[in-house]
């Protein structure tokens, strides 16, 4: 799903249990090969997570994913965690996976995220293994929303319950729009800037969380932060080209601006809330705006004067 709402949204990220509501017998989910990567929007077949995807129930759907050790925009952490973007991207993957797939979606349709959050239990989450971590979710579908003849869906909400064997260990949701082609063209005339590049200095990497410059997003221009991402086809944020900042990149943007912010202190977010207000355009770069505070950090995102996107990331 691509970004782009106005949604608002609470500024207290999740909280307390992240167990799914009721557990039942689940069908054996395949695990053995991805879904075809024209269902999840990517271009990559390497960036796809999910394996399988089972209708379970009215509007519920148990899915397999497979998240690998070795990610090489998100490895595992020195104690073998995986990135929490896992938690996102395959939440991402299904709510365009299943429209698509199950709710008679069509292909040509434009997806937008209006919010998306997650929570973490640190004590349940799975190590990476060899290989890959074997993730099985549970998805259920509300808050449909159609055209004005009721014959095209044009929203709904989502939750996924993250599972590694039995035990659930994460919690996620969101809601998204579907455009057609020609609604989506008369939304968008005039945008589709290329990426911008070439901003600079650059923070170190270490500073911003990361092993290689290659996977900032972020650029110093004086006191401000800027959304400049240093490869603007990176192979997880940029898969294929877009005509505005993509949702997943906004939160890596983020995330890199507060572990700045803070000296490094807070990095790895274990849970997270974001509203996208309207498109964050790729050119002129967004303006961040964060403000870590104990175990909590805040951002926006400002373009022309108007906020596009915020939301608060809670760490452990």
């Amino acid at each position: 799903m691509d970004s782009g709402s106005r949604t608002r949204y609470s500024r207290t990220p999740p909280t307390g249990s992240v167990g799914p509501t009721g557990l039942s017998p689940l069908r054996s989910l395949g695990r053995s090969r991805t879904v075809e990567r024209e269902l999840v929007h990517r271009t990559s077949v390497a960036e796809v997570l999910l394996t399988d995807v089972l209708p379970h129930g009215a509007l519920s759907y148990s899915a397999a994913a497979a998240w690998p050790r070795s990610h090489p925009t998100f490895p595992r952490g020195r104690d073998d965690r995986h990135s929490p973007w896992m938690i996102v991207e395959t939440l991402r993957q299904l709510g365009i996976y299943i429209p698509l797939r199950h709710l008679g979606v069509p292909p040509t349709a434009r997806f937008l995220i209006d919010d998306l959050s997650y929570a973490l239990d640190v004590d349940a989450e799975p190590t990476a293994p060899h290989g890959a971590s074997e993730v099985t979710c549970l998805a259920q579908v509300d808050g449909l929303r159609t055209d004005r003849d009721g014959g095209a869906l044009t929203g709904l909400r989502m939750r996924v319950d993250f599972l590694a064997g039995r035990r659930p260990f994460a919690r996620a949701a969101g809601g998204a729009r579907f455009l057609d082609a020609e609604r989506y063209a008369r939304l968008r005339t005039g945008a589709g800037a290329a990426v911008p590049s070439g901003f600079g200095p650059r923070p170190e990497p270490a500073l911003l969380g990361l092993a290689s410059e290659a996977d900032a997003v972020v650029a110093l221009a004086g006191e401000e932060l800027l959304v400049c991402p240093a490869d603007p086809r990176h192979p997880f944020l940029f898969d294929h080209g877009t005509d505005h900042v993509p949702g997943t990149a906004l939160l890596e943007a983020a995330r890199q601006a507060i572990a700045l912010r803070s000296g490094g202190r807070l990095v790895r977010p274990v849970a997270c809330r974001m509203s996208a207000l309207r498109f964050t355009e790729h050119a002129p770069p967004a303006v961040i705006h964060c403000s870590p505070q104990g175990r909590t950090g805040t951002f926006l995102f400002r373009q022309g004067g108007t906020t596009t996107a915020e939301g608060v990331f809670r760490y452990p």
